[in-house]
């Protein structure tokens, strides 16, 4: 058994941006269910807490540089076994808002503060020195809000980093191992040298050996580097970030650290998204009873004031408007796709001008598009069940988790052949419908032409309905739970804790 802290800066249900809040929501109860002794970390935001249910005072940190002590709540995930550990320091965490950007979408200018107390926090914890009798032999980290995390940990320990109300730590224990999970490589926790010279770090990690990137402090660049192994969140993204294409600059630094890079697809969560159970859905079904999907197509209609018609083929879309999810594509597709006798159904927010599109373009072809501009849990479950295709033409996608969803419900995905939508969908080529291994439709270039084209296969497919049934069913017995992440995530800790040991033993 490991013993594992998992640090995140989100974890559905406390509170969800994207991707990795599922992940972090995941994946320790799944390490749990292996009997591991994981327990997770994250800041203490106004809306975790209101979120988290019944809290207790773990500890109070004093931390160097800070005026105030460091409160750390211990309950537990909801829904789950975890152990969970909210570090609360109000001045930066108890804020209307989201976790990174305020109500107005911007970013929290203080957010290198943040996440730099946040990840001296979970390193007093990772040292034994919070007072709770526990130390991990693992600490893994997600993304850049926690990259400082292996920085800190890999410094030479001269005295404890903080100490404890209930207990003072007369010598420091053994480092534990360091993983770091790569959720998305564009977003970097980039900030100026002048805010670096705020944050109180050892000068070494201005260096473009340690963090220093291009004349900017990296909070990634601390995972990348000093982290014992390497995680992205598939196959596919792990040979993609190291090219210059998707590397964002760090292709160099990843093919240096390739030996210690690992891709470990996501998981889907399916107690929360299985159409045999949600309740969410107009109606449960099978793919015994496919029949039941008509009707939550039907109540997808209404809901997005579509003509209630089940011979027209349904194209849904859940996700944030930004040109990395090839929002732009699906609207250039537009006027070739509405020569053809379909509806869409797109629910999402982000930027302004693709949102603002998307509307008069439901204005151009009434009845034939609707558009709910913001995020509604019920409706993104709704639009997985009752829509006939999930439109997913991303740029690039470290792994994706919609498409995960749309094949358990049936919902042919088509989608651009890229990181983690590559590994997870079978393109329906002559050859793999004939081989009856077909569960969805890709294409090759992020271009209008190349979603137009894939999307045209799906339509034609659609028009056959024994062939397209085959084609669901195929999709819905797909398995990518977490199960089988989470015993190779369990590997993965084996060999940092190897790889830990003989760093220690070289430096001794």
């Amino acid at each position: 058994m490991h013993k594992i802290l998992f640090a995140a800066s989100e974890a559905h249900p406390l509170v969800k941006t994207g991707g990795l809040g599922d992940v972090a929501g995941s994946l320790p109860a799944a390490l749990k269910h292996l009997h591991q002794d994981v327990r997770l970390i994250l800041p203490a935001y106004r809306v975790a807490m209101a979120n988290a249910g019944e809290l207790r005072e773990a500890a109070r940190l004093t931390l160097p540089g800070y005026d105030a002590p460091v409160r750390l709540w211990e309950g537990r995930l909801p829904g789950t076994r975890v152990p969970l550990y909210l570090v609360d320091y109000p001045t930066y965490f108890d804020r209307p808002g989201g976790p990174y950007a305020g109500p107005d979408g911007r970013d929290w200018p203080d957010n290198a503060a943040r996440y730099a107390l946040f990840a001296r926090a979970a390193v007093t914890v990772a040292m034994n020195q919070a007072g709770l009798d526990w130390q991990p032999d693992i600490v893994h980290c997600n993304d850049w809000q926690t990259g400082l995390i292996p920085a800190l940990l890999a410094q030479p320990v001269s005295s404890p980093v903080a100490t404890s109300v209930h207990r003072r730590s007369a010598a420091a224990p053994p480092r534990p191992a360091t993983l770091f999970t790569i959720h998305n490589l564009a977003y970097q926790g980039l900030f100026p040298w002048e805010i670096f010279q705020t944050l109180g770090l050892p000068h070494t990690l201005w260096s473009m050996d340690a963090m220093e990137f291009y004349g900017k402090f990296s909070f990634i660049k601390g995972g990348l580097v000093f982290a014992d192994r390497l995680t992205t969140v598939s196959p596919t993204y792990a040979r993609e970030i190291r090219t210059p294409a998707l590397g964002c600059g760090l292709d160099g630094l990843l093919n240096h650290r390739a030996a210690q890079l690992t891709g470990i697809l996501n998981g889907a969560d399916y107690n929360l998204w299985d159409p045999r159970h949600d309740p969410f859905i107009a109606h449960n079904y099978n793919t015994r009873t496919l029949q039941y999907k008509a009707l939550n197509k039907t109540e997808l209609q209404r809901r997005f004031n579509l003509p209630q018609n089940n011979e027209l083929p349904l194209l849904g879309h859940v996700g944030r408007l930004v040109e990395q999810k090839g929002i732009d594509l699906l609207l250039d597709a537009l006027p070739h796709l509405m020569q053809h006798p379909l509806q869409i159904a797109v629910l999402g927010s982000g930027e302004r001008r693709f949102e603002q599109a998307l509307l008069q373009s439901m204005e151009r072809y009434p009845g034939r598009i609707g558009i709910i501009i913001g995020y509604h849990e019920e409706l993104a479950h709704l639009v997985e069940a009752g829509a006939d295709m999930f439109v997913m033409p991303s740029r690039f996608e470290p792994c994706g988790l919609n498409q995960l969803y749309s094949l358990r419900y049936g919902t042919a995905p088509i989608a651009h052949r890229t990181g983690g939508l590559a590994d997870t969908i079978v393109d329906a080529t002559p050859e793999n419908l004939k081989a009856a291994r077909a569960t969805g439709f890709l294409f090759d270039a992020p271009t209008p032409a190349a979603l137009h084209d894939a999307a045209l296969r799906a339509l034609t497919l659609f028009s056959r309905p024994p062939q397209w049934r085959k084609l669901m069913r195929r999709a819905m017995a797909q398995d990518f739970s977490w199960h089988q992440s989470a015993r190779q995530y369990l590997a993965l800790y084996q060999q940092a804790l190897a790889d830990a040991r003989t760093s220690q033993h070289s430096r001794a």
